[in-house]
């Protein structure tokens, strides 16, 4: 699955290999466990909140268990139940542990669109001083605007080739808000290649290490390509966080060593990690809509809301693929609820066990899409369209997977291209109304 604008997620499951993945010269080769692996990029996905005196603790399984839900977004008495309707009274409670760590995530990006201008001519500066750097050393001729054009351009190619409609939908927004995601989109896509790509068998913690410092390189101006330099010029022009990018790190940290998730508050940070990320780093881009009367915050939470539905969406579709790599990413207490072991999941039959199982799944990720759709109408009126239109075809591959009578062990649930279309004027109209 290919990120989608404003929230989405980059968990290919076994993405095929693509130009991030080959060394070129504006793409060498990252060293890891003692030999060269040409990959995208260096030190890892999502650095923000994890290995080195992050805000979460590196195992999600130690953190407190208490039961709650993000304010604005999803009661997680809803999570605990699987999707399970309750009433929206009964579902006011104390954040889990896990919870709180992201809701400060969260909070702290929302504050950035405060300080928005300060930002701005601080990192324009940064920026600035780095490209004088790079005319002294290499000339004007061989780094300036126009590379930087390239560079742009070289991350739309990626989106093009390989998140087609994720790429489609880009082309409803502004020229410097589509470069932004793109840049963006490439950044989450090199990350994931890590532990997902050709190499990821030579893939270590250090080299993820690596790949954050890289990170936070390009956060300062100093980026170490082509791509790196568009995120770079992207994080300058936008109120930008390195937080998420961080996180997503983490996400790949926990892929190198962790293949069940025994609660669903393990599986929510996981999926915060590798796709609610995506949306705190987009939302800066899209904007939000000047006559909004939504508090930042709110509209960060739909943003987070979005990329766990996402990834939900994915880990649904994805189980007999993820199964045969050896990995569940279901709630083993959940499945025991159902009467459903891991041999289950690897015998790949559909029972009514397993029917009514991902009934409740599948409740519990539209409800997550239900969130994200409020905070979507508070967008700028530019990106409302594309992210809503996205949101609207990535929730009907729910409908596949019930339509295919819940086999996602053998089938492939996808949104035939004439349901994509449909779905574009419906989504153009609900995105022309006011917030």
């Amino acid at each position: 699955a290919q990120p989608t604008p404003f929230c989405s997620n980059t968990s290919t499951h076994g993405s095929s290999s693509s130009p991030l993945s080959r060394p070129t010269k504006t793409n060498p080769p990252i060293r890891a466990s003692g030999r060269a692996q040409p990959m995208a990029g260096s030190s890892a996905v999502y650095t923000s909140c994890r290995p080195h005196a992050r805000a979460f603790h590196h195992h999600p399984a130690d953190q407190a268990q208490r039961g709650g839900g993000l304010p604005g977004l999803l009661p997680a008495a809803a999570w605990r139940r699987g999707g399970a309707a309750v009433p929206r009274a009964s579902l006011v409670a104390a954040r889990t542990a896990t919870e709180e760590a992201v809701y400060e995530v969260v909070l702290r990006q929302a504050a950035l669109v405060e300080d928005l201008q300060g930002r701005r001519e601080a990192d324009a500066g940064r920026r600035r001083r780095w490209r004088d750097e790079q005319v002294e050393q290499e000339g004007d001729a061989e780094l300036g605007w126009g590379l930087l054009g390239d560079a742009y351009d070289r991350c739309g190619e990626v989106c093009a080739e390989y998140a087609k409609t994720f790429y489609l939908g880009t082309q409803l927004m502004t020229p410097e808000r589509r470069k932004a995601v793109w840049a963006i989109y490439v950044w989450c896509r090199r990350t994931d290649e890590l532990v997902d790509g050709p190499n990821s068998s030579y893939i270590t913690p250090k080299a993820l290490d690596r790949w954050e410092k890289r990170l936070e390189d390009l956060f300062e101006g100093r980026p170490y390509d082509m791509y790196d330099a568009a995120l770079s010029d992207t994080a300058s022009k936008f109120p930008i966080d390195i937080q998420p990018f961080r996180d997503m790190i983490e996400g790949m940290r926990l892929d190198l060593w962790k293949s069940r998730y025994r609660t669903f508050d393990e599986l929510y940070l996981y999926c915060y990690y590798v796709a609610g990320t995506v949306g705190l780093m987009t939302v800066p881009v899209m904007g939000i809509a000047p006559d909004s009367k939504a508090s930042a915050e709110s509209v960060y939470n739909a943003a987070l809301a979005l990329g766990i539905a996402n990834q939900l969406t994915n880990i649904l579709r994805d189980v007999g693929e993820d199964s045969r790599r050896g990995r569940i990413y279901l709630p083993l207490d959940e499945l025991a609820q159902a009467g459903l072991t891991e041999e289950d999941i690897f015998r790949g039959k559909v029972t009514d066990k397993w029917r009514r199982f991902m009934k409740g799944q599948i409740q519990r990720a539209r409800l997550f899409f239900d969130e994200a759709e409020k905070g979507v109408m508070h967008l700028d009126s530019a990106s409302r369209w594309p992210v809503l239109a996205s949101l609207w075809l990535y929730r009907q591959i729910l409908d596949a997977i019930e339509a295919n009578d819940y086999n996602n062990f053998t089938k492939r649930a996808y949104v035939g291209k004439a349901k994509k279309f449909l779905s574009l004027p419906a989504a153009y109209a609900r995105a022309a109304l006011s917030p």
